[in-house]
């Protein structure tokens, strides 16, 4: 059985730009198979986009790193949703959420920098990069 993790937006832009948590999240790129939601691609893109990097440089540069983009579909929606009511006295957002949702349906740790994260039982590891 293949490692799996899946990565946040936040975790993909430390790693981009060689931010703090950038060697944790290395790791992982290199020794598991790794997944992005398609709304968190959709959050590095816009990042991107602010620093005027278009979004197929940004397509490349995580399928040569071997990233994973998975779509949002219903089912997505549905786990994400579900997430709300659990999450929202800490300030999740929609991205925040898919994130965590697809490291449920996946039963794999989630890599990410933000620290809000921290100490909630949803069932699924949560990695603090930094």
């Amino acid at each position: 059985m293949n490692r799996l993790a899946v990565l946040d937006a936040s975790a993909v832009l430390a790693l981009l730009f060689r931010e703090r948590g950038s060697e944790l999240v290395a790791q992982y790129v290199e020794s598991f198979e790794t997944c992005l939601s398609a709304v968190n691609f959709s959050e590095v893109v816009a990042k991107q986009r602010e620093l005027h990097i278009p979004e197929e440089s940004t397509m490349e540069y995580l399928g040569l790193l071997g990233i994973e983009i998975v779509a949002f579909d219903s089912e997505a929606a549905i786990q994400t949703a579900a997430l709300r009511e659990v999450t929202k006295f800490r300030g999740l957002s929609l991205g925040d959420r898919a994130c965590l949702a697809l490291g449920k349906m996946r039963n794999c740790p989630v890599l990410t920098a933000d620290k809000a994260w921290s100490g909630t039982n949803l069932g699924v590891e949560i990695i603090v990069i930094r």
